[in-house]
């Protein structure tokens, strides 16, 4: 560990020190411990195997739902979603009995780690592949205090009075690419490395998509092609001199039985079926606006109950359907996972790793997968990531001594 003298931040009871260095964080959109492992046995990603020969690796875990903007907001606040309060992508207000996407900093309870660097005089980039990540993670930078916060999908609508940068395109030499590709998430990374080496940022954080995770197999030719492609951006950010640490959001699972068709568990519809009185509403946390890929469908739901009397016969049943790993009350599954009580349902249901579970068949558009086998995400299946850093950590027992998170990252590339 570096000196106690060495100027720091807190946040959540923990201490990060400042960078000595440039210090890129990458948050890779669905990055399953497969997708490294098939790529390090193709030898495809040979930055990623120096990392783990003489760098640091841990399998480590996500934090519960298993999506994106719960765990992006983990990642940077180093702590669960009980502490910053955002547990989903969607959700239902309780008291107005309204559902929302989540596309801003406004459900967030406290600040971050890049608030509190970017307030010590660090200069932050920020660079997100969806634009209502962006919106989130901008919370508390500013280009007053040097900070620079863009998404690619909105390259082109970039300002120095909101972004701290504008004319992206051409100043990168790319024009924003297509909501639904993997390039999204390279230009991201290409952006990144652009300000690294001009020097305009200290600390970067660049969290990607993971449209190519939803579509293509690990060790598939489109998924090496695009573990690859980071595989050598990371490299870059290495060899220009930056400590570099990456971890993922969630993993991913095939969700599909052998003909290739979707194994849903279509919950609302199951209710409703036993219990019509019971007023259910099932929530699925995954909802975004990047529906495409998945069509609302994930391994994690929340059941809002208007009649609650026969909750815990339905939690008995839902055990028993199949495909269905968990069936919990919110209090106990708040308390299991770490996950804000007062926002919770009255019931989880988690799937297991083959199954999604959603809630009307009529709300959930399968068409657009395009022939390809779902693939997705958000339960206890999906939690296992992968966590690693460019060079060596000390003390060395640090890795057999501390269960690893994905949101312990900024401890692991600031302060060992």
């Amino acid at each position: 560990m570096s000196t106690k003298s060495t100027p720091s931040i807190s946040l959540h009871g923990k201490a990060y020190h400042l960078p000595k260095q440039p210090t890129v964080v990458v948050c890779i959109d669905g990055f399953d411990p497969e997708y490294l492992q098939a790529g390090i046995d193709d030898g495809i990603l040979p930055n990623m195997a120096a990392f783990l020969k003489n760098g640091f690796h841990q399998t480590a875990h996500c934090a519960m739902p298993s999506l994106t903007n719960p765990n992006n907001l983990s990642i940077i606040t180093g702590a669960p979603t009980s502490v910053h309060g955002v547990s989903g992508n969607y959700y239902l207000d309780k008291e107005t009995g309204k559902e929302h996407m989540i596309v801003d900093d406004s459900m967030m309870r406290g600040t971050t780690i890049l608030a509190k660097l970017a307030d010590a005089g660090v200069r932050v980039a920020a660079i997100t592949a969806k634009d209502k990540l962006r919106r989130i993670i901008q919370h508390g930078l500013s280009p007053e205090k040097g900070s620079i916060c863009f998404s690619a999908q909105c390259a082109n609508e970039c300002t120095e009075g909101e972004h701290g940068i504008q004319d992206v395109e051409r100043w990168l030499g790319q024009a924003a690419p297509a909501q639904y590709s993997g390039q999204l998430s390279l230009f991201v990374l290409d952006a990144g490395l652009k300000l690294l080496r001009e020097e305009r940022a200290d600390l970067f954080y660049l969290t990607l998509s993971d449209y190519i995770q939803h579509k293509h197999t690990p060790g598939s030719r489109e998924a090496n092609e695009f573990m690859k492609a980071i595989d050598t951006r990371l490299g870059d950010f290495v060899k220009s001199g930056a400590v570099v640490a990456v971890t993922g959001d969630h993993g991913m699972s095939d969700k599909s039985d052998e003909k290739g068709s979707p194994n849903v568990v279509f919950l609302e519809d199951i209710l409703h079926s036993k219990w019509p009185g019971c007023g259910a509403r099932v929530i699925c946390p995954i909802s975004d606006p990047f529906v495409k890929h998945h069509g609302a469908l994930g391994g994690f739901v929340r059941v809002h109950l208007t009649e609650k009397s026969a909750l815990a016969e339905m939690i008995t049943d839902c055990r028993r359907i199949p495909g269905v790993e968990v069936a919990l009350t919110g209090e106990e599954a708040a308390s299991m996972y770490e996950m804000p009580l007062d926002r919770e349902g009255d019931m989880v249901v988690i799937s297991t790793k083959d199954f999604v579970v959603g809630g009307r068949r009529e709300e959930h558009d399968l068409s657009q997968l395009g022939g390809h086998r779902l693939r997705s995400h958000g339960g206890l299946s999906e939690q296992q990531i992968p966590l690693l850093r460019s060079t060596s950590v000390e003390p060395k027992d640090v890795y057999s001594t501390k269960t690893w998170r994905n949101f312990d990252i900024f401890d692991l590339v600031l302060n060992y």
